[in-house]
């Protein structure tokens, strides 16, 4: 509306008349009447259109009062004049103002009740002020007449009556003034005694005499004594309470919480006692760090004194870090300790406090009071907890972050670990944390530790296989890993080197342990010390037996069982494999076992389990690495999966030395399993470096990829196979391929424990890890062994004598061929070979038969070879063959106990397949796929002209060729 009528004003327009009059003579426009606006209102105008006409406005009229509308109009007109068009614009402003206009007239109308009502209201306050001003009039005309009744005598009595009342009251406040400046004195002395409450007491009630008196001078000073005392009361309650941070003690709490309730400031009193908790905890971590730096320092140099405590833990040395460590969470622990006193105190305290309410008013608005104090209290300790412990995880998170530790010595990191897991275990009970923010620091830091750990651990596995010489390491006859210093957190009380004081031992801390840490040390002593004094017992427990046969222990054996007669009946008796639970090794000739009977030293062997130095070694990473997992859960996988690498790196070592050949495939006996083949093929890729070996070595492959393999180990120099005396090296082979295997039943005996530590996600890891390779160590032997059996006998010679027999002979011999005892000569020698290296190291039973299973199978296969060469044969000579294998079989039966006798069918199928019709021979090629195109050929041939013609030859021929095609 104001915007309007400014807009009037500018254009010089007294009244709308006027304003149009410029526009047209004939079209006047006035300001409407009540009648006309009405009217105006009741004309049938579309709302929609009639907005959609003010919307249309330029928005420069309602910019400013300032505008100058006609100016405006006249600037937009064009520099041509054009009748029509102007008129139509003329319309289109007529049609705007007539809506504006429509629109003023419909604002006036609603808003008229209002106006007329605000009228109504000014027009009755205008008669109350009329009103007010006669009452006023009225009254000082009664004053006037008031002051007039009374005379000046009246009001003299009643001065001299105040007077007097007053130096009545007087007197009494000067008696109570001189009892107040005594009390001064006995308030200094209670201060010195710290009797805080009642110091307090006598203040209070004196503040409140002198408050009355505070009119008086000498009680001003007094009252800001009092003031300035009440204020040295309460520094040093601040400073009394921060004493409880560190040390708690009851009755020394007791009076400054009870001076603090005299005050009324209980909420405040706990709102600073956080702080100084706060306060207390970055000091102390300070102080602690601070003189570790300094001393290592070696100077006084005040420079660290000014660094951040987060700068401050970078300057600790290797040397003093886990001192340090310690000391810092002892002092934390005292902190924690006082906290965890002063929740019990309240918790106590308020028991004994819960009393029925009081029926008197006061006291229950007072206890009312009260239980609002608690309640805050009660809300501020609890949340306190959190609050505390996250400031000492925060505090040990920076000096656990602020040293590299990836060149820790194992056992440092170890120690590490035990302390800041005794300190997450006392967060759990000090306020139910898991401790996420230490479990992430020590996780960064362990995830870097041991990941140098690993690379270097397996570089050092690698120089120990390249320079194992595969000799028997001499462990003692009931050797378990449980045994092993490495072993014993899972569980001491079943290690046999423990002794019946050390478990008692174990059992009372057991039962100490179900109370909480809290519990334990509430009255005196420290966790942290607690937890590295036993340390440092087990490791010297660990160290009077380690699983080795010392120097000692090798000598008393020879002197100790010097006879015969001294070896226990059943140690005679019984040479069980102790890893696979098999009878006897009977393929060791008596006096093999009569030799050892003699030397218990070789006794002592056979009762102990195969392994090496290396092997040795395995395990106890192996074991180091488990503790480190039953320590710090979080890097279990990464852990498992360094385990698992052990193995394999060990396996494939093993499989390279000894077991790579690449006669396998062409041999046909399906040495290599295909899982086997598959988890050879694994760990190649994805941790053999190949190309560390190469001549291009470091061109290839990203850096990082690299960084995680290990070069391919190279066999000793010191090892020798091939040497036919030593079994082309069959005493190295049976030690690595029976170590492994041992290894493998470590293994097997850990993975309950391991699945335990497995996060639920990664357990697949671990099955599929156990599934296809653990279980495949015993595989090895097939190729490891087949190369001594490929070697120890000379089949190439037995193929050349049979070469010279003439097998197309008229008559039936009596008198095997000379090939079948040069044969059965080279098993002899073969046995006594395997029982020299026997004396030496022990042939388990399964390795025997595996030997003997593979010299046997190509013994077997080299006769079906030597019969397929045979240009001409009669059934005479067919006779002979199987002469000369039954006279085989009845001798190598006596050699071995290996029953049945591998691939015996396999050579008297070939033999009787020669007396075959036609139609069972191209049944029995076609049944047949073990022998080779050429046995089946020959067989054919040599049969052609005495029950096969040459029509059938052509037939079988085919055949052959037929199943011969697909393979090419």
């Amino acid at each position: 509306m104001q915007k309007i009528k400014s807009l009037m004003a500018r254009q010089g327009l007294k009244s709308p008349q006027e304003s149009m009059a410029d526009l047209s003579p004939v079209e006047n426009l006035r300001i409407p009447s009540k009648e006309e606006l009405r009217e105006l209102r009741e004309q049938p105008i579309d709302p929609q259109a009639e907005q959609e006409i003010i919307d249309s406005i330029e928005e420069v009229y309602f910019s400013n009062d300032s505008f100058d509308m006609v100016q405006h109009e006249l600037e937009k007109l064009p520099p041509e004049l054009n009748l029509q068009e102007l008129e139509e614009y003329r319309d289109k402003l007529k049609r705007q103002q007539s809506a504006v206009s429509k629109k003023v007239a419909d604002l006036i109308l609603e808003k008229q009740p209002a106006y007329v009502k605000e009228l109504e209201r000014v027009t009755a306050l205008q008669t109350n002020l009329q009103l007010a001003a006669v009452i006023c009039t009225n009254a000082r005309r009664q004053l006037s007449v008031a002051k007039e009744g009374f005379t000046e005598a009246s009001l003299g009595l009643l001065a001299n009556q105040r007077r007097r009342q007053l130096l009545t009251g007087l007197l009494k406040s000067l008696r109570t003034i001189k009892t107040l400046q005594r009390t001064d004195v006995r308030l200094s002395e209670m201060l010195e005694e710290e009797d805080y409450p009642g110091a307090i007491q006598l203040c209070l009630e004196c503040q409140k005499a002198a408050s009355t008196f505070k009119h008086y001078s000498c009680i001003s000073e007094l009252n800001s004594k009092l003031q300035d005392t009440l204020e040295q009361i309460e520094e040093q309650l601040d400073v009394a309470l921060s004493k409880t941070c560190k040390h708690f003690d009851v009755l020394h709490y007791t009076k400054v919480q009870l001076a603090y309730k005299l005050l009324g400031k209980t909420q405040t009193a706990m709102d600073q006692l956080h702080m100084h908790f706060t306060q207390a905890i970055h000091n102390t971590v300070f102080q602690v760090v601070l003189g570790y730096v300094e001393l290592c320092a070696g100077n006084a140099d005040t420079k660290f004194q000014k660094m951040q405590y987060k700068d401050l833990c970078t300057h600790i040395t290797l040397d003093s870090y886990i001192p340090c460590l310690t000391d810092l969470c002892k002092a934390l622990w005292e902190v924690m300790l006082s906290y965890h006193c002063t929740m019990q105190w309240h918790e106590e305290h308020d028991k004994q406090e819960n009393t029925p309410t009081p029926d008197d008013a006061a006291a229950a608005a007072e206890s009312d009071e009260l239980v609002v104090d608690r309640s805050y209290v009660k809300k501020k300790l609890e949340h306190g907890l959190t609050r505390i412990w996250q400031d000492v995880q925060l505090k040990v998170k920076a000096y656990i972050l602020g040293t590299d530790m990836s060149n820790f010595k194992y056992d440092d990191f170890i120690v590490v670990l035990d302390v800041i897991s005794r300190l997450m275990q006392v967060g759990e009970e000090f306020c139910g944390s898991k401790s996420e923010v230490l479990q992430e620091s020590i996780k960064r830091q362990s995830i870097n530790y041991f990941k140098n750990y690993h690379r270097a651990r397996l570089e050092e596995l690698r120089m120990f296989l390249e320079n194992e010489t595969w000799e028997l390491c001499p462990v003692k006859s009931n050797f378990n890993i449980a045994q092993l210093h490495e072993f014993k957190f899972m569980g001491q009380c079943r290690s046999p080197s423990v002794s019946p004081s050390r478990q008692a031992v174990t059992s009372s801390t057991l039962a100490q342990e179900e109370l909480s840490l809290f519990q334990q040390y509430l009255q005196e002593g420290n966790p942290f010390e607690m937890h590295i004094e036993h340390k440092e017992e087990e490791t010297e427990d660990v160290l009077a037996s380690n699983g080795y046969e010392s120097d000692e222990l090798e000598k008393s054996v020879y002197q100790d069982y010097d006879s015969d007669s001294d070896v226990p009946e059943e140690l005679k008796q019984d040479y069980v494999d102790e890893q696979t639970g098999d009878a006897p090794l009977k393929s060791v000739s008596r006096e093999t076992i009569r030799s050892k009977k003699k030397s218990d030293y070789n006794l002592n062997k056979t009762n102990a389990p195969i392994l090496t130095n290396t092997t040795l070694n395995v395990i106890r990473l192996v074991g180091k690495y488990m503790q480190m997992m039953n320590i710090l859960k979080p890097i279990a996988f990464d852990v498992i999966h360094c385990v698992s690498q052990l193995f394999d790196y060990y396996l494939y070592a093993v499989y390279t030395f000894f077991g790579r050949n690449d006669m396998y495939e062409s041999s046909g006996l399906g040495l290599i399993s295909s899982r086997l083949r598959t988890t050879l093929n694994r760990i190649q890729e994805s941790l053999i470096d190949m190309e560390a070996v190469g001549e291009n070595a470091g061109v290839h492959g990203p850096g990082e990829d690299r960084k995680e393999k290990v070069p391919s180990p190279h066999l000793s120099q010191l090892v020798v196979l091939t040497n036919s005396a030593s079994l082309y090296g069959l005493a190295q082979r049976v030690v690595a391929t029976e170590s492994l295997v041992f290894l493998a039943e470590q293994f097997e005996s850990l993975q309950s424990h391991l699945d335990t530590m497995m996060p639920a996600a990664k357990k697949p890891f671990l099955q599929q890890f156990y599934s296809q390779t653990v279980s495949t160590a015993s595989e090895l032997r097939k190729p490891i062994y087949w190369i001594v059996a490929a070697k120890a006998i000379d089949y190439e010679q037995m193929l050349l004598l049979m070469a010279g027999v003439k097998w197309d002979i008229r008559e039936i011999m009596s008198q095997h061929n000379v090939y079948v005892d040069v044969l059965l000569k080279e098993f002899e020698q073969f046995n006594k070979r395997l029982g020299d290296v026997s004396r030496h190291v022990r042939i388990p039973l399964p390795v025997s038969n595996v030997l003997w299973e593979h010299c046997i199978r190509l013994a077997n296969r080299t006769l079906v070879e030597g019969y397929a060469n045979v240009k001409k044969c009669s059934n005479e000579g067919r006779a002979l063959m199987q002469l000369d294998f039954q006279q085989f079989l009845m001798k190598l039966e006596k050699l071995t106990d290996l029953r049945p006798i591998p691939d015996k069918e396999f050579v008297e199928t070939y033999i009787k397949a020669y007396y075959l019709t036609e139609n069972d021979m191209e049944q029995f090629i076609k049944n047949h796929r073990e022998y080779s195109m050429k046995q089946l050929a020959n067989l054919v041939n040599v049969c052609l002209g005495s029950h096969i013609n040459k029509k059938a030859r052509q037939k079988l021929l085919a055949a052959i060729d037929d199943i011969d095609r697909p393979k090419r």
